[in-house]
This record gives structure tokens, sequence and C-alpha cells, in this order.
């Protein structure tokens, strides 16, 4: 199974200096950076767009998937998610669905049973993509992990429901590999690109940028074990890539720039290699403090260096891990862009629509504690009192995505009510 690529300590340095410097949104909003020179890209699918990481893994035991199991929604996939028992760190709003799957849990708080969505069905996709559309969201990438697992069956799945989701809706996507774990990744993602995704960009739904179909490999440079691949095949796959005439996009760690602490050193070709770069970012903030210090000594520097070198910017924006309560009902999520879009970000990724695994999903999450499993302990989106409508992180975003393209003016001041 696929090890989560979210697990990475909070990077204990940039945390640290946010606290005990005392960085306030004023005194980092002081200063502000110059603006960033022209965009190396025109305006594409990506570049002046608003971008969702989009897992489309979970499946339910009963749902025809290959894979046959409660893929993510359990840490034993033979067994139905039960109280102590269960992946889900947030739980979904499950009322779009016009089908779901019964669990272990105890009902919830308000009554009715505590039942989960499959990926697998094509409506749950058609829903989420319907939701983009309603919230202007613009493009989805398509996370996908080592296709030569015994999950590979489940993602070639994913991608064709994506398509026609996409296609449907009016949505762009894009496929984003992600290495973790992948041991014979140089030959393999070659294979796999040419056999079975190129594909996929025959479909008038598949991002392009520059006139390029667009992919995006997540992982090189990390400075941990389920990463350890070098620069030299690292590099040979991104240019790969280009040679297949695409517009390459680097998930790359957060201090890719300086090759320290989540990056390996000497990677720095490898990263200029990329047309674009998008730095990791959950993980590493959890309050809009250390967002105006990550803009000032992290964001500013990168966008000025990816300027200098011709290459588009595409920094993450989060709402923030809701168990761990971050969020601060939508404040921290808005301080990130605010600081992107002053920062000349050339588009924004969200980390993530539908990453309940973690409880950094912006995709519709119970809004109430009547809405999640009793006793589960899981939080619901008013767990710092504020009322929040279950949508309310696809509204938020949409306006983010408006600032971003300049329909609505740079503001500090988050624009989005909690509830409609």
């Amino acid at each position: 199974m696929s090890i989560s690529r979210r697990s990475f300590l909070v990077s204990g340095a940039a945390v640290a200096a946010a606290a005990a410097g005392g960085v306030t949104a004023t005194q980092a909003g002081a200063s502000p950076a110059p603006a960033a020179g022209p965009a190396a890209s025109p305006v594409g699918d990506v570049v002046g767009k608003i971008t969702v990481g989009y897992q489309g893994w979970f499946a339910c035991k009963g749902d025809s998937a290959p894979i046959d199991g409660w893929w993510h929604w359990s840490p034993d996939m033979g067994k139905a998610p039960a109280q102590g028992a269960s992946s889900a760190k947030s739980w979904p709003d499950v009322a779009d669905y016009t089908r779901t799957y019964p669990t272990a849990m105890a009902d919830l708080n308000g009554g009715g049973e505590a039942a989960l969505f499959s990926s697998w069905d094509q409506q749950s996709v058609d829903t989420h993509f319907r939701w983009m559309r309603e919230h202007d969201i613009d493009t989805a990438a398509l996370q996908r992990f080592n296709p030569f697992s015994p999950e590979g069956p489940t993602r070639d799945g994913m991608a064709q429901k994506v398509r026609q989701a996409a296609e449907a809706a009016g949505r762009k996507f894009y496929i984003m590999y992600d290495v973790t774990g992948w041991t014979s990744m140089q030959s393999e993602i070659k294979q796999d690109w040419t056999e079975k995704m190129k594909a996929h960009t025959s479909s008038s739904a598949y991002a392009r940028q520059n006139g390029k179909p667009v992919v995006c490999v997540w992982g090189f440079g990390f400075s941990d074990d389920a990463r350890p691949f070098a620069p030299g095949p690292c590099l040979d796959v991104v240019n790969w890539f280009k040679d297949q005439g695409c517009y390459v996009i680097g998930g790359v760690p957060t201090h890719w720039r300086t090759g320290t602490e989540d990056s390996r050193a000497g990677f720095g070709d490898v990263y200029r290699a990329f047309h674009m770069l998008s730095p990791w970012m959950v993980g590493r903030i959890g309050s809009a403090e250390q967002s105006d210090q990550f803009y000032r000594d992290v964001n500013t520097p990168d966008q000025a260096d990816c300027d200098a070198h011709g290459i588009d910017y595409q920094p993450c924006v989060m709402p923030g891990d809701l168990q761990e309560g971050q969020r601060a009902h939508g404040d921290f999520m808005w301080r990130q862009f605010y600081n992107m879009k002053r920062v000349g970000a050339q588009g924004i990724y969200i980390s993530m629509f539908d990453e309940y695994n973690e409880g950094n999903q912006i995709a519709k999450t119970a809004a109430t504690a009547a809405d999640v499993p009793s006793g589960s302990g899981v939080r619901a989106l008013d767990e710092d009192g504020t009322a929040c409508s279950s949508d309310y992180y696809l509204r938020l975003t949409g306006d983010g995505g408006r600032m971003l393209k300049g329909e609505l003016a740079l503001t500090e001041t988050r624009p989005t009510p909690t509830t409609v």
C-alpha cells in the first residue's frame, strides 16, 4: 500500500522562528516584497489557475473496485472502519452521494448510520467535479502512486473515472506521479506514461500549459527513506518527460532552493529542470503567523529564484489540519491566499481536495458534532465555536481563486462567510 507523503514532521526551524520571533501579520505585511517579474508562462490550465490535489483513493468493500476493500478508510482493508480502527481523520458530509457504504462505527451523534463514499463509484467522482465547477476550481491533479503495485488496476480505473467526470464538468485534470516507495521508478514511470497515461492527453479535459500536456512528478529530492533516488535518475526522468513534449511540474521539498532540512543536497539541477515548481507545505505551518514568516523567508526568495530561472511558481495553500485545530474558521487558509497573491505566484496548488485521512480536505465535511460518529472524537468544522457550512472550504477556495485572478481585490480580510 502507499506510504502517505504527508506524514513529514513540521520544519522545526521555521516554526520555531515564527513562534520565537513573534512575527505578526502586521509586522510581516509592513514590508511587502516587490512585485514579482512577469510570469515565465502565460495563463493556461495551471498558470493563473487554482489546482487541487485529488487523491481519488477511497474504496469500500462491495463497491466492485479491483482493490476489494476499505482502501484508505481503514487500517485493515478487510475490515470496515470501527471505533479505534478508522483511517478517517475527518468525517465527510455524504449527503450529496447517491450510494454510500455503512461502517462499523457508532451512529452519528445526530442520528443515522456512519456511512462513507467510495471513489470507485462514478457518481462520487462526478459529484466532486461538480463541486469544483460550482466553486470555480479550475484543475485537478490526479495522484498516481506506483501503478505496478497491487493498487495499479484501481488507479488505472480511477484515471478513466476522473477523465469522464472532468469532461462532463468542464474542468481540467492532469496526472501527478508520486514516487513514494517506487523503487523501479526510473524505468516504470516511462513505461506507464507511454502505455497507459499518455492516452488521456487526447481528452479535451486534459490540462495543457504552453500548448503542452501537463504532468507532475512529486517526490524528487526529499530527504527521507521513502524517496532514496539520486539526482541522476531524477534528472533523466524530468528530461524524458520534456522530450515527450510535456510541461513538467515538480512537487519538490519545501526547502528545495537551499537544499536543506527536507531537501537532499545536490538536487539544484533537477529542481531547475522543471517548467514549474510546487514546493510541499503540509506539516510546515499551522497558523497565519507562520504563513507570514514563510512568506518573508521562504516564498519571497523562492519566487525570486523562479523568476530568475524562467520557472513558474505554484506554491501550496492548505486549509489546515482540522483535527489539530489549525483552521481558525478559514482565517489560516485565507492568509495563505493573501500571501501567495502578493508574492506574485503564477498559480496555486491546494493541498488537498479529498484528504480526509489527514484532516486537510476542502471537500464537504461534517459541519457539526451531530454529523460525526458518536464517540469517535472526530472534530467537525465548527470545532472552534464558529459555525461553518459543510461546503465552506470549497467556497473559500473559490474566493481565493478569484483573488489570484484579479477578479477580487487583494485583501487581508477573508471575504467568505462561514455559512450561507
